[in-house]
């Protein structure tokens, strides 16, 4: 069985931090792309950043850009976010995805998401 489980959440003043993880299961973790997600409830999902398998290649969204780190440990099968100078517009629900480009097309699969709130 495919599983994403996402921790690490939770509530943190302005200014703060929090590190998300995800860890996976259930598939070759080490072939896959692995991506941050987020949706404040009622809008459309953000990206939030990118890693490559090699975990070399990270890309993030502007809103982030110099506050979070996406890194990723294929031994340990799992991927994390660190999030530094949190601010209100962050507070969102984070998912976790694990994206693969196979012959069939893409696969991609989900962590359940967990929130994040900033707020004083």
């Amino acid at each position: 069985e495919v599983q994403l489980v996402e921790s690490g959440g939770g509530l943190v003043q302005p200014g703060g931090s929090l590190r998300l993880s995800c860890a996976a299961s259930g598939f070759t973790f080490s072939t896959y792309t692995m991506r941050w997600v987020r949706q404040v409830p009622g809008k459309g999902l953000e990206w939030v950043s990118v890693i490559d398998k090699s975990g070399i290649i990270r890309t993030y969204a502007d809103s982030v850009k110099g506050r979070f780190t996406i890194s990723r440990d294929n031994a340990k099968i799992m991927t994390t976010l660190q999030m530094n100078n949190l601010k209100p517009e962050d507070t969102a629900v984070y998912y976790c995805q694990a994206e693969d480009y196979g012959v069939g097309g893409p696969t991609y699969y989900w962590g359940q998401g967990i929130p994040v709130t900033v707020s004083p």
